[in-house]
């Protein structure tokens, strides 16, 4: 797209548009604004900062996640384990923040880590990377979803099973919670984008709230707890590994918990104020997730008074093993639930959000197929419905997997940490190697600093997915073995292929890529 001159009665008409949305538009196409991705606006700027970081909480819900995974978490060391690979997880994951809210900061485009990838490696290689980390992060991200939603859904079978105990679970009980979830949840996205805001601000709410009801219950309620040692000393590997491999793999736990530092990123051009307000909605979900989630795992590892119990259930969600210890009655155990419910139903919500958004934003870059049905916005409800519905078919498929397979459905939920993170890496390397050339500065800048930051974050990006991809335990088994490897190869193949079949000819990359990697910001 080239850019041309406008006249002042085309500049009269927005120029009130203009100082409303200032920092929002880069250039001008035919006298319209547009916006950072190089399209006019279709979504309706509605969020403030407020909005941003209920957005980033809940749909990271850092707290409930680590919870969630627990009977998971636990065999990488046990108690300790869990606590201390989640400070390093954070400290990790605390880097590639910072290395994302900077590109945010000067490119705030729904495609996020795509348009990024986009315009660091410079125009020679800049469409084929970008193409690459769009397909990676959609599919990292709709794998995150399918996880959420399989986790709500057996929050939903066990407060059931609450006052049912003799309730034999099954599959596909939570397989019939987990359809209802999905489409009532993307239905919301649709119908009801306009209350999503506040909707948000109530998940703040929850996830601060709820987080800390939830602490004081699960402290003040025992009548014994777990003995000092038994929360940060006793090592406990049950992984077959050398103690050292296994507290590597177990920060995996960790990055679950965590690994959503771009998500309200994708929501960039429903922000008034988006290269301000994201990097502070990046590092509120950083911070005040890690604090949660930290202050939380210590409550609930307290309040543990018979660890077989947690790590061989009867129902469906472990977690509810630790609040009927904790609690000693059906009620408490159920309150305890129910927070957890209504925070994710908001998480999930605030997913679909970002699937959504993701697939359109590549769509509408001729980077899909199908890109015309993809690309399309219906303006009145603010909502790119063909995105949203493919997300919530592509999340019903996934949800049959537990049918067949638990241990599949846990190699994709893990998947989404492994790809994401890869995204990440091709966006953030390529911004180093050109000497951060190519990108403009934008209100948060990291300057020198940025080259030890963005180097760092690609090197423990690279170890740490390596180490993610080892198997769970040893010795292993085709039924127990790790497929986050095979998983990653998997979407790459598929990207390649339809690279050749269609990127290569009729893909032509984001829309004014090459204002930013000339190193202008027409802001």
């Amino acid at each position: 797209m080239e850019e041309r001159q406008v006249s002042s009665d085309e500049k009269h008409v927005i120029d009130d548009e203009f100082e409303e949305r200032r920092g929002t538009i880069v250039s001008f196409e035919e006298g319209v604004p547009v916006n950072a991705s190089g399209h006019k606006d279709q979504l309706q700027r509605q969020y403030g900062l407020l909005g941003i970081c209920g957005l980033a909480l809940t749909i990271d819900n850092a707290w409930i996640a680590l919870g969630g995974s627990i009977s998971v978490a636990i065999f990488n060391g046990g108690p300790p384990g869990i606590l201390y690979e989640l400070m390093v997880a954070c400290a990790y994951y605390g880097l590639i923040a910072a290395c994302i809210a900077e590109l945010a900061s000067a490119i705030p485009s729904a495609g996020g880590v795509y348009h990024w990838a986009s315009v660091t490696p410079g125009s020679k290689y800049g469409r084929v990377v970008g193409f690459f980390t769009g397909s990676l992060n959609f599919f990292g991200w709709i794998f995150d979803l399918a996880s959420i939603v399989q986790i709500v859904s057996n929050v939903v079978v066990q407060m059931y099973a609450v006052f049912h105990p003799d309730l034999d679970i099954k599959a596909w009980h939570v397989y019939i919670a987990f359809l209802l979830i999905t489409w009532a949840c993307a239905l919301t996205v649709i119908f009801g984008n306009r209350f999503i805001p506040y909707l948000q601000h109530a998940g703040l709410f929850l996830v601060i709230g709820g987080g800390l009801v939830t602490i004081i219950v699960v402290a003040a309620m025992p009548k014994t707890h777990a003995a000092n040692s038994f929360v940060w000393k006793d090592w406990a590997n049950a992984t077959g590994w050398g103690s050292g491999v296994a507290f590597l793999t177990g920060v995996l736990n960790g990055a679950f918990t965590i690994g959503t530092p771009d998500a309200i990123t994708h929501m960039a051009e429903e922000f008034p104020n988006p290269k301000v307000d994201l990097p502070k909605g990046v590092a509120a979900q950083i911070i005040l997730g890690f604090l949660t989630s930290f202050c939380y795992a210590i409550a609930i590892l307290y309040a543990i008074n018979d660890l077989d119990a947690v790590l061989s259930p009867n129902g469906s969600f472990p977690l509810a093993v630790i609040y009927a210890q904790a609690t000693a009655n059906k009620g408490g155990t159920f309150g305890l639930l129910l927070i957890i419910f209504f925070s994710l139903l908001i998480c999930v919500v605030g997913t679909f959000l970002t699937v959504s958004r993701i697939w359109w934003a590549l769509a509408r870059d001729n980077a899909t197929p199908f890109s015309g049905l993809f690309s399309q916005v219906n303006e009145r409800l603010s909502c790119p419905i063909p995105a949203t519905l493919l997300a919530a078919v592509l999340c019903t498929a996934l949800g049959a997997i537990p049918l067949g397979s638990k241990t599949a459905f846990s190699d994709l939920a893990g998947s989404f940490v492994v790809l994401t993170t890869t995204s990440y890496a091709l966006a953030i390397a390529p911004h180093f190697l050109t000497g951060r050339k190519n990108t403009p500065k934008g209100p948060f800048w990291m300057g020198s600093a940025g080259f030890f930051v963005n180097a760092l974050s690609v090197v423990l990006i690279i170890f740490f997915n390596i180490m993610f991809c080892f198997p769970y335990a040893m010795p292993t088994s085709v039924q127990s073995m790790n497929y986050n490897s095979v998983i990653l190869v998997g979407v790459t193949f598929i990207t390649t292929v339809w690279w050749f079949v269609h990127g290569l000819r009729k893909y032509p990359g984001p829309k004014l890529a090459h204002l930013y990697i000339d190193g202008v910001d027409k802001s």
